[in-house]
C-alpha cells in the first residue's frame, strides 16, 4: 500500500526505516524531520554485533557496505581491576561513529528520494499531517509524551549515575575499566569507533558519585578527576564531555522506558520512543534498527495501517522480550559491584560475561563460577561425543568385523 509518512527524529530508526520504505515502494512520500541541525548529533560511536552486519546487508546491501566499511572491529575483552588486568576472546564486536552512521543514511536516504527536514522541531500538539506518523524522537518522545496516558508510558531510574564521553585513545579491544576511590569504585567501558578516537561510558553509585564531588564538580574539574581515576587505559590521552556542536554530556540515571501499547491511530513509537535498554549490554541502536525492518515489512506485507502496526508491535515484543531482561540483570550487575569486584581477575571477568543471567544474584558468585565451568565442560564432552560417536561407533564396527573374519 502507498503511504504518506511523516517520521519524527533523523537518528538511525527513522532515517533507516524511511530509506526501507523507500526501497519497497518508490511512490511512498516519506518526510524525515529533524530539530537539529544536520550533522549535529551527540555521542561518539555506537557498538554492534555480526548478526546486525548480516540483517543490513539483506535489507540493504548499499548501506550495508557502506557502514561496515566506517566500522572498526574488535575480538577482545579487556578488563583492568585496579593494577590487574586480563584478556578474554569473544565474537566480533564493531563499533562506528554516530556521526559517520547517520551520514551514511541520511545519504542513502537522500538518493531514494526522501525528504530531509533539519532544524525543525516537531511538538506533540501539531504532529505532521500524513497516513502515518512515526515517533522517532528518542526516550523523551515529544509525541508519546502528549499521549503518555494512551501509550500507558512508565519511566523508571536506575541508581547509578553514568556520562558519555570521548577520548582521543583508541581501544584495540571493548574495554573495562575498574577504579577504586576514597568513596567507592568508578568503572568505565571504552570501545574504539574508528581512527580518531573512542566512546568512554564511565559510571559509578550515587554515594560514590556525591563523595568525590562530581554533582558540584564543573565540566573541567571532572575531567581532570576522570583522567586521573582512569589513567592506567587513557595512556595519556584526554577524556572529552563534548561532541561536535553539542553542549557537554550530563550526568545521568538510566531511564527505563516501557509503553502498554505502541500505537494510537495513525502515530506509531519507534526505537527508543517505544522502549530502552540499559547501555551496558550495547544494543540501543541494534534494536532501533531492527524495529525499522519490522515495521517497514509489515506496512509492506499487511492490507492496512493498523493491521501492520498492530503487526509490528506483536512481533518487536517477542523479540524484545530475552534483550530486556538481560539489560535489567546487566544493569543490577553494576549496581552490585562490590559482590564481584573482589574475586581474582580472571573469576570476576567470567561472571561480567555472565550478568545476564537470572541466577546470578541468587548464587553465592565463586559456586556460580564453579557450576558455570563445570558445565562449560560438560557441553564440551557433549560437543565432543556428538562429533566423535559416529566414528568411533564406526570404527569399532569395523574392528569387530575383522576379528569375525579372523
Amino acid at each position: 500500500m502507498r503511504v504518506k509518512v511523516a517520521c519524527v527524529g533523523g537518528g538511525p530508526a527513522g532515517l533507516y526505516l524511511s530509506i526501507l520504505l523507500k526501497l519497497r515502494d518508490p511512490s511512498h512520500d516519506i518526510t524525515v524531520h529533524e530539530r537539529d541541525p544536520e550533522g549535529s548529533t551527540y555521542g561518539w560511536g555506537v557498538t554492534y554485533w555480526g548478526g546486525l552486519l548480516d540483517r543490513l546487508r539483506e535489507h540493504d546491501p548499499e548501506s550495508a557496505r557502506a557502514v561496515e566499511e566506517s566500522s572498526v572491529r574488535w575480538r577482545d575483552g579487556v578488563a583492568h581491576v585496579g593494577d590487574r588486568s586480563t584478556r578474554h576472546r569473544g565474537d566480533e564486536g564493531f563499533g562506528v561513529g554516530r556521526h559517520r552512521l547517520l551520514e551514511i543514511l541520511a545519504a542513502r536516504a537522500r538518493s531514494l528520494g526522501v525528504d530531509l527536514r533539519y532544524g525543525r522541531g516537531v511538538t506533540g500538539d501539531a504532529p505532521p499531517a500524513a497516513d502515518l506518523v512515526v515517533a522517532a524522537d528518542g526516550a523523551g518522545s515529544a509525541l508519546r509524551t502528549r499521549h503518555a496516558a494512551h501509550f500507558g508510558t512508565e519511566i523508571t531510574h536506575g541508581s547509578n549515575h553514568y556520562v558519555w564521553l570521548g577520548t582521543t585513545k583508541v581501544f584495540d579491544a571493548f574495554t573495562f575499566a575498574f577504579a577504586e576511590t576514597d568513596h567507592g569504585w568508578v568503572w568505565a567501558y571504552g570501545y574504539g569507533f574508528g581512527p580518531g578516537g573512542s566512546t568512554c561510558v564511565v559510571e559509578c553509585a550515587p554515594e560514590t558519585w556525591r563523595g568525590l564531588g562530581l554533582d558540584r564538580a564543573d565540566e573541567a574539574e571532572a575531567m581532570v578527576l576522570l583522567e586521573k581515576l582512569l589513567a592506567g587505559v587513557l595512556d595519556g590521552h584526554p577524556l572529552t564531555a563534548r561532541s561536535a556542536g553539542r553542549a557537554a554530556a550530563p550526568w545521568q540515571t538510566f531511564r527505563t522506558v516501557t509503553n502498554r501499547t505502541w500505537s494510537r491511530d495513525n502515530l506509531v513509537l519507534l526505537g527508543d520512543a517505544a522502549h530502552t535498554t540499559h547501555y551496558s549490554i550495547g544494543a540501543g541502536t541494534t534494536l532501533a534498527l531492527e524495529d525499522a525492518m519490522a515495521l517497514a515489512a509489515a506496512l509492506h506485507e499487511r492490507g492496512t495501517v493498523p493491521d501492520a502496526l498492530a503487526h509490528y508491535e506483536r512481533e518487536r515484543r517477542a523479540a524484545l522480550l530475552p534483550v530486556q531482561s538481560a539489560a535489567r540483570y546487566s544493569a543490577r550487575w553494576y549496581e552490585n559491584l562490590p559482590r564481584y569486584i573482589h574475586l581474582p581477575p580472571r573469576t570476576m571477568f567470567a561472571l561480567l560475561g555472565q550478568r545476564h543471567s537470572p541466577l546470578l544474584p541468587y548464587v553465592p558468585p565463586r559456586l556460580y563460577h564453579r557450576l558455570d565451568q563445570g558445565v562449560s565442560r560438560l557441553e564440551v564432552l557433549r560437543t565432543l561425543k556428538r562429533r566423535l560417536g559416529p566414528r568411533l561407533a564406526r570404527a569399532a564396527q569395523r574392528t569387530a568385523d575383522r576379528r569375525m573374519t579372523d
